[in-house]
């Protein structure tokens, strides 16, 4: 996926979709560096002569289409056997998805979301160019709120005098009945197919649907809607009244434009009757109710139901009673004659360990005895500051005052670790061996240009480092000066041969230089070349790929032939002229590629000039190279 590009501008990060016409990759435009969205043509089409035809015209009508609402479509192509189309990338989520996932929208927002795509119709019907697949998944939510209609650039122009042989048939849950029988198409079909959208939005269903696209099809033709309101009673009235008109059958009695529909659209959002509906004003079941408040008190409890009555309270047998004193009396006794209340006046002392100085302090002034002397040393196995050890012993009986002595852990006995740098690898084991304090753990070679081969380096813990008593020690001993040889990154991308040889101890230092037949980013040719053997730390200098030079295509529309010609010369590109009869005699009217398309150094640009009728008409101008 990386090594793929379009028209030698447009890289490929991402796949981000599949429809039955186009795969849509994201891209990134690596001569204005901007993210966009690529969508590459099905094989089955980009063979079909009359489609390659209609689609070279209508993505040059459609490039003119600008609007808030509208994909903007920046370039079209054609790359080996396939076409392509580049649009402005778009972050959002198509209503298809929207309504799947979440269920029947918010009938305000449907008439919101609708209204927008209205005056994204308004525009392209003033182009006379028809959409032809209005539906959900072709129109995107933006996290803004801002709708986006896609698609614009394979609509069919409807200026065009190509015939319909060819033409790609919409989504049929979502095609007009006249698009469905092969008739000449209108703006009210996009208004058709705009309805079913709505509708399915503010109900979670389709009008029409079938077993196959012919059964759906024939549906479109034949069969009236369910009403929107039997399906789901929350759409209001105004709103089923604009969905049911946009699904009339005959496109006479639909609205006749999208600005009509976008007008009735904007009152439903702003909660008022669409004015051009069906049923006119809103019915009273839609209006706003007041309802009687529900109380909760006693007079609201049903005529005959039971009242409530108090649980009599429950006494207490005096046996019971009887019971609980004796109980308590044993227990009594029992921690009397544990404290040795009954052994003449002694003493138990209680068990210290594990508590702290002032925790053992307390719990001896509670017993009636006292602190002792408190003494310290080193455990491996009692934290620091907890009692290891106390003198009378827990349990022992003593008389009251008698004083405890206790023993505090000073925790683990630390060492410091000596320094062994620069000794031989035996000499330092030999050492740690020896000490009583630390151990001996095992040995790594390391490179070193430094420390001669055999020594040590360093050790882990460092030198002088406070360690606790018995931490085993390992040995860093020099093998000497790294040698390695340099692969070959040719061919790899810059980052992944940056980080190969970097990753053996190398060096990288780069230039850029174009290139046609490596990628851009990646690596033309190395110095030193491949297997040549390198201290570590020496530099391998990497001539990365520009990648082919790119050349804008100017516009040279409404030129004169001359300062045409002129203007694409001086660009790097090859003009090709082409007369054409109109009464704007030696001007440039239209020219292929579109202006803003990428190119090669002398490739050639097609421009139709004007020639008045009486002239060569159609000739190619013998003087264009």
């Amino acid at each position: 996926m990386e090594d793929l590009i379009f028209g030698r501008r447009y890289k490929v990060t991402e796949k981000i979709g599949s429809g039955g016409m186009a795969d849509v990759f994201k891209a990134v435009d690596e001569v204005l560096g901007r993210t966009v969205a690529v969508k590459v043509l099905h094989a089955r089409y980009a063979s079909d002569p009359n489609f390659v035809a209609r689609f070279r015209q209508e993505a040059q009508a459609a490039a003119n289409l600008s609007h808030p609402n509208i994909v903007n479509m920046y370039d079209w192509g054609r790359d080996g056997d396939t076409y392509y189309i580049v649009m402005e990338y778009v972050k959002g989520t198509d209503l298809k998805s929207l309504v799947s996932r979440q269920g029947p929208l918010d009938p305000h927002k449907v008439a919101e979301y609708g209204a927008q795509v209205c005056g994204a119709l308004t525009v392209a019907h003033g182009y006379d160019i028809i959409h032809r697949d209005i539906k959900p998944h072709n129109i995107v939510l933006t996290p803004d709120g801002t709708i986006k209609v896609m698609d614009f650039g394979i609509a069919r122009a409807g200026n065009t005098t190509m015939t319909q042989t060819g033409s790609v048939l919409g989504t049929a849950q979502y095609i007009s009945p006249e698009q469905a029988q092969g008739k000449p198409l209108t703006p009210a079909s996009d208004l058709y197919s705009l309805g079913v959208t709505l509708y399915e939005l503010a109900t979670g269903t389709l009008p029409f649907d079938g077993d196959t696209p012919v059964a759906t099809a024939l549906k479109q033709v034949n069969d009236e809607p369910v009403p929107p309101r039997q399906v789901r009673a929350a759409v209001p009235p105004a709103l089923e009244a604009v969905i049911l008109r946009s699904l009339r059958k005959n496109p006479a009695d639909r609205y006749a434009s999208a600005s009509e529909m976008r007008d009735d659209l904007r009152r439903v959002a702003g909660g008022q009757s669409a004015v051009g509906g069906i049923y006119g004003g809103a019915a009273a079941a839609d209006q706003t109710s007041v309802l009687p408040p529900v109380e909760n008190s006693a007079s609201s409890r049903p005529t005959g139901s039971p009242r409530m009555q108090p649980v009599p309270e429950r006494r207490m047998s005096p046996w019971a009673w009887v019971a609980l004193v004796a109980v308590l009396i044993a227990a009594g006794l029992g921690v009397a004659f544990a404290l040795g209340a009954f052994d003449g006046g002694g003493v138990v002392v209680p068990t210290l360990s594990g508590l702290t100085e002032e925790q053992a302090a307390a719990e001896l002034e509670t017993a009636g005895l006292t602190l002792g002397v408190v003494g310290t040393e080193n455990s491996d196995t009692v934290a620091i500051g907890m009692i290891i050890s106390q003198d009378p012993p827990a349990g022992e009986q003593v008389e009251p005052g008698t004083a405890v002595n206790i023993v505090v852990s000073l925790g683990v006995a630390e060492v410091a670790v000596p320094d062994l740098t620069e000794m031989s690898e035996q000499t330092a084991i030999d050492m740690l061996k020896a000490s009583d304090d630390l151990e001996y753990d095992r040995t790594r070679d390391e490179n070193n240009a430094e420390i001669e081969k055999g020594l040590v380096i360093r050790t882990e813990p460092a030198a002088g480092a406070t360690v606790p008593k018995g931490t085993s020690v390992v040995l860093y001993v020099s093998a000497g000066v790294e040698q390695v040889e340099v692969p070959d990154v040719t061919g790899k991308t810059v980052a992944n041969a940056t980080a190969e040889l970097e990753g053996i101890g190398l060096n990288v230092k780069t230039t850029e230089s174009f290139s046609d037949t490596v990628a851009k980013g990646s690596v033309i040719s190395q110095s030193p070349d491949a297997n040549v053997v390198l201290k570590a730390g020496s530099t391998v200098t990497l001539e990365v790929s520009k990648g082919p030079e790119v050349i804008i295509v100017p516009d040279v529309r409404t030129m004169n032939e001359a300062d045409a010609k002129k203007a694409l010369t001086d660009a790097g590109l090859t003009p090709k002229v082409v007369y054409v009869s109109s009464p704007d005699d030696g001007i440039v009217i239209n020219q292929f590629p579109i202006p803003g398309s990428s190119a090669s150094r002398g490739d050639q640009v097609e421009i139709e000039v004007g020639k008045l009728p009486d002239g060569d008409g159609g000739e190619e101008d013998p003087e264009t190279p």
